[in-house]
């Protein structure tokens, strides 16, 4: 069969000719060696030039990580070999190897050998362990020596090839004798420009490339050539086998790369990036990736998917590794050395030969006795137990059906179906098909769309718009998915209703029938891979997280650190198992009573999902609860979840804020107490402010120390010791701010100015004693002018004080005294918030005018005269509903002003600059401003209007 190679391009980097190109094995690195005489060192995955280096000014014709050393090699056109540390690009070493231009360098892969081969027509074997000594010369070329390979089955050996057509095989097994060709290969009619050996030892064969525009295979152990490529339209500048897929690769200077298939020799594609002529090409080994230089720059490519060829059922594991075909059974892991979730299985792989055709497709029959392998345009059926020929034909491609029965595709596109070995029919759509898919029902996919079709007849079953690249079929039959390029569509396939159709011979168009499918869910998320697992779908994402869907819900499993791929499920264990491109098995854990709990729950079966429910194990008590929240049944996840932070949420979701509390406690008692949870007693506080449940608010913002929202649930409800013992808080904490708008709203300016002094902010505090507590500003000058002196004496000297400078204070003497009148009116009789409307317009009253005008015994009697003579309605209470009409006891109520038995000070002596520091309108009046008695006769009326408007309420009620 063709190869299915889809090319991918990671990088295509420009740049001056490339004459080399190596990969680093470990690292994403592409190493560039430049006819410029530079090296580029290239990031694949990123596309970005990690490292580069000026090696000389001539060419660098060759250049090879050295990774036991970390070194890279360069030859060059100088004649100089160079070792460079690619981490630090130092140099290591420089000798001067040959005397012409060097062609090509090879490391070998164990012992400490480098060799080399020049246009002199010799190649030198070096040994850096012994200060890099040329320890052996190898002569029997007549022409120059263009390339070098190590046998990698025999290290012991190597081969080169000249321009003088031939190729030959050396030994380097010591002294003069070994320093003579072991054998020499001839067909070209020209030059020969590069060879190199099958990888692994696996075929006794050697490919090269010649000036004669042919690529030669060999058998170096028959030595005769097997096979000769023809193709490319100039000079083959590079020609090697492919380490893990069947293929060749050649280079030419025709601007072309040909790929070859490495079992039938048929050219199966030929590439062409537009940089001019191609020279070499390197395989990074155990992986799909392959770099080609150019005349002007570097592409690195990526031939087909990496995905493993492997297949399980029931635990049985049957994969492909090259051409050998392996097996292992995860029922035969020992119990106790079963991997941790995410860890590598120890599985016990057996041998169990070599397939007939190199492998892209394995999979087991459903009853697991059989398995079915596709590749090279053929099918083979074996036996599971021992791989035994069961049947085999030509193929593209192979599906099994549920039944057993399986389906063919050959290059014509004719779909052939089988039951029970023998062909039962064929048909071939009447459009150009392009893959096919096995399951319930028979998937052809054409250029649009895809069609099912019936496995007993050729009968369509339905036509969807769709081109999907895999169909995942339940093992019940009932659900599909059609994996498209980027979402997947979830289907539910009714049988019954595709059985009743065909029973009551029911006409069907083009489009099939409707009732077949019916589309459930439709997900934008790329599918890496994925199973069924009863009702639900387990997948891989293209982001590498491992995700259960159920009935449209998605609950992420794992999170993975490598590319993996569903294997299967199995059920007595549990577990779902991964595989990635080195055949490691991971598991994780999948309950199915889990996955029946979430089915049922999606269907609102409650009674089911409870019996499923008691099978589940504690530990998985908190997924659930998740799986319930996103459904939308939060207090049923109250109840089940065990996670104190989830149950925290559920709870506030709820508006169980009490129980909130308590579980904050319990976390706080389980917490470092270092780290204690305010976040979470803020979030509480807040929605129990929202709520209105003050005390429980007060209490979390206690919890959580915050003090703004303290300062904001104290002033609004009047608790003139709450908004005190907030400001105590804050300046505890420093938080200055706080401190001082909660003295000024007591009305206790001169702890306002202490908050400032400790806090060494003088400056603000002179301004502000000068404004709110003017006899306080002798002592702040005092302190300023010490700490000032401590900078700058001169500007010390400068602050004035009001005790030595009383001139440049005018009327400082009046300011003193009024600060001590409403002190004294603070102390004796205290504004209430009632008050507010008849001593308003104390707040615009220009202080010093009053003074001047009333003089000081005027203007005190104006301030404390009207406070003593009013009664404080503060301490007003409702008189009983039966004496509600008679108005008498209302003066009786009324205590005498200076006691107030709840007395809240006032804050700001100047009431001018309080109208700006406090809001009346957004805080209880009563803390706010300083207050003015009203006059003796509205006085003597205000208990008996508050009696009379008393009365009419009771009345109306």
């Amino acid at each position: 069969m063709p190869l299915r190679l889809d090319i991918k391009k990671k990088l295509s980097a420009r740049s001056d000719r490339v004459k080399c190109v190596d990969f680093h094995p470990t690292e994403p690195w592409t190493l560039a060696a430049l006819y410029s005489g530079n090296i580029f060192l290239w990031d694949y995955n990123t596309q970005t030039l990690v490292k580069q280096l000026e090696v000389c000014n001539l060419p660098v014709r060759c250049a090879k990580f050295v990774v036991r050393k970390q070194w890279i090699a360069t030859a060059s056109d100088d004649m100089h070999v160079r070792l460079f540390n690619y981490n630090t690009l130092e140099k290591a070493h420089e000798f001067e190897a040959h005397t012409d231009y060097i062609r090509y360098i090879a490391i070998h892969p164990t012992l400490p050998y480098l060799i080399s081969s020049s246009d002199d027509m010799s190649i030198k074997l070096w040994d850096w362990d012994k200060n890099w000594q040329n320890t052996q010369v190898f002569e029997g070329h007549a022409h120059y020596v263009m390339m070098c390979q190590w046998n990698p089955k025999d290290s012991n050996l190597f081969v080169s090839c000249s321009l003088d057509r031939s190729i030959k095989v050396w030994g380097v097994t010591g002294g003069a004798s070994g320093s003579s060709c072991h054998f020499t290969l001839t067909g070209h009619q020209r030059g020969v420009n590069c060879v190199e050996y099958a990888p692994g030892g696996e075929k006794p064969y050697i490919v090269s490339g010649s000036d004669d525009r042919t690529v030669k295979i060999w058998d170096y152990q028959t030595k005769q050539c097997i096979q000769t490529l023809t193709g490319h339209t100039n000079n083959v500048s590079y020609a090697l086998f492919h380490p893990t897929l069947p293929i060749i690769l050649t280079g030419s200077e025709d601007g072309t790369v040909k790929i070859w298939h490495g079992s039938t020799y048929r050219l199966e594609a030929t590439l062409s990036y537009f940089l001019e002529r191609a020279w070499c090409i390197a395989c990074l080994k155990g992986s799909n990736t392959a770099a080609i230089g150019y005349d002007e720059g570097t592409v690195v490519i990526k031939l087909g998917s990496e995905e493993p060829v492997v297949s399980m059922h029931s635990g049985k594991i049957i994969w492909a590794k090259g051409n050998e075909i392996q097996a292992a059974n995860l029922k035969l892991v020992d119990e106790g050395t079963v991997a941790r979730e995410g860890e590598k299985v120890p599985l016990s792989v057996k041998d169990m030969g070599a397939a007939e055709v190199f492998p892209q497709y394995i999979a087991h029959h459903p009853n697991g006795r059989l398995f079915a392998v596709c590749g090279d345009g053929e099918f083979v059926i074996y036996t599971a137990q021992a791989l035994r020929n069961k049947s085999y034909g030509p193929a593209l491609e192979f599906v099994w059906a549920h039944s057993g029965n399986y389906a063919t595709r050959d290059s014509a596109g004719k779909i052939t179906i089988f039951q029970d070995f023998k062909e039962n029919f064929s048909f071939k759509p009447p459009f150009v098909v392009e893959e096919i898919f096995g399951g319930r029902l028979l998937g052809v996919r054409g250029a649009d769309f895809i069609c099912f079709y019936d496995w007993t007849e050729y009968r369509l079953i339905r036509r969807i718009d769709v081109v999907p690249r895999s169909v995942i079929w339940s093992e019940d039959g009932n659900n599909v998915v059609l994996v498209c390029p980027d979402s997947f569509y979830v289907l539910k396939h009714d049988k019954d209703a595709v059985q009743a159709a065909i029973v009551a011979g029911a006409q069907i168009d083009e489009d099939g029938m409707e009732a077949a499918f019916d589309l459930q869910n439709e997900i934008s998320d790329k599918v890496v891979s994925g199973t069924w697992v009863g009702d639900c779908f387990v997948f891989i994402s293209q982001a590498q997280r491992l995700t259960c869907l159920v009935a449209g819900s998605q609950e992420t499993l794992a999170h993975l650190d490598r590319v993996q791929y569903v294997l299967g499920y199995m059920a007595e264990q549990s577990k779902i198992f991964l595989i990635d491109k080195e055949l490691n098995v991971t598991p994780y854990t999948l309950h199915m009573a889990l996955v029946e709990y979430q089915t049922a729950i999606m269907r609102q079966d409650f009674a089911a999902a409870e019996g499923f429910f008691s099978q589940l194990p504690e530990s998985l008590h908190n997924r659930v609860a998740r799986f319930l929240e996103n459904q939308g049944y939060a207090a049923e996840a109250l109840q089940i979840s065990k996670d104190d932070e989830h149950r925290f949420e559920l709870a506030t979701q709820l508006g169980k804020l009490q129980m909130a509390a308590d579980i904050i406690v319990n976390i706080t008692a389980q917490a470092n107490p270092g780290m204690p949870p305010r976040g979470k007693w803020k979030s509480l506080g807040d929605v129990a402010l929202e709520q209105g449940d003050f005390a429980l608010a007060k209490r979390c913002f206690s919890e959580a120390k915050d003090l703004g929202a303290l300062f904001l649930l104290h002033t609004s409800a009047g608790d003139a010791e709450g908004v005190l013992a907030t400001a105590k808080q804050a300046q505890e904490a420093s938080i200055a701010n706080i401190a001082i708008l909660c003295y000024m709203l007591l009305g206790m300016v001169k702890a306002g100015l202490d908050v400032l002094i400790k806090a060494n902010r003088l400056p603000e505090a002179a301004f502000f004693a000068r404004t709110y507590c003017p006899s306080e500003l002798p002592n702040v000058v005092k302190l300023w002018t010490g700490d000032l002196a401590k900078v700058n004496q001169a500007v010390a000297d400068s602050l004035a004080s009001p005790e030595k400078y009383p001139d440049l204070f005018p009327d400082y003497a009046l300011t003193v005294q009024a600060e001590k009148v409403f002190q004294e009116r603070l102390t004796k009789c205290p504004p209430k918030a009632s008050e507010y409307t008849t001593v308003k317009e104390i707040l615009d009253m220009d202080v010093m005018e009053e003074l001047k005008q009333l003089g000081m015994d005027g203007f005190q009697k104006k301030i404390l005269g009207a406070s003593q003579a009013a009664p404080a309605p503060a301490a007003f209470s409702p008189p009983p509903r039966a004496a509600a009409p008679e108005p008498a006891p209302a003066p009786a109520l009324a205590p005498a002003p200076a006691p107030a038995p709840a007395p809240v000070p006032a804050p700001v002596p100047a009431p001018e600059t309080v109208v700006e520091s406090s809001n009346p309108e957004s805080s209880n009046p009563e803390l706010l401003v300083p207050d003015a008695a009203p006059v003796p006769e509205q006085a003597a009326e205000a208990p008996e209007k508050s009696g009379t408007v008393e009365a009419d309420l009771l009345d109306l009620m």
